[in-house]
């Protein structure tokens, strides 16, 4: 049986994205957070804008998104300094179970993983990150009406 090719991950600041891209990486998020899980909060709240932003993705075999998310860069006062914030991570559903999230995770660390990350993860995905060594830290709480867990991965 051959092996599957490695799918290409895309990277991209605000400025670089197409309309295209930006009108399919809105569409995942939308279909997913807002159809599918009715997270009752906006999803666009203005961080994909900013000039820090990284925005990884890895394209659909039909022109749309496949995974996706975003990494923001925060002063976390509680953890002392500059941290980088992977989020909206999200598969679209005929894309699930071929580990697309995993590749953008090791994505993020490869480029990031000098720098502290905090996140919030849906609490029954919280193992997903714990394999890129994220830590939980904290209570369990509800943010757009799903149950959430603070994680936390050191600089290395």
């Amino acid at each position: 049986m051959p092996l599957e090719p490695v799918p290409a991950i895309v990277q991209k600041s605000w400025s670089e994205l197409t309309t295209v891209e930006l009108y399919e990486i809105i569409k995942l998020r939308t279909d997913v957070f807002f159809v599918e899980q009715r997270v009752d909060e906006s999803e666009l709240d203005r961080r994909d804008r900013e000039a820090s932003t990284v925005h990884l993705w890895i394209p659909g075999e039909n022109g749309d998104v496949a995974a996706y998310l975003r990494v923001l860069r925060d002063e976390i006062a509680e953890y002392g300094d500059a941290h980088r914030l992977p989020g909206r991570v999200v598969v679209g559903a005929a894309y699930r179970g071929r580990g697309l999230a995993q590749l953008l995770l090791a994505r993020v660390v490869e480029l990031f993983g000098a720098e502290p990350m905090l996140l919030h993860s849906q609490s029954y995905i919280q193992s997903l990150y714990a394999a890129f060594g994220f830590v939980v830290v904290g209570d369990e709480f509800v943010e757009g009406g799903i149950s959430h867990r603070t994680m936390f991965r050191a600089s290395t």
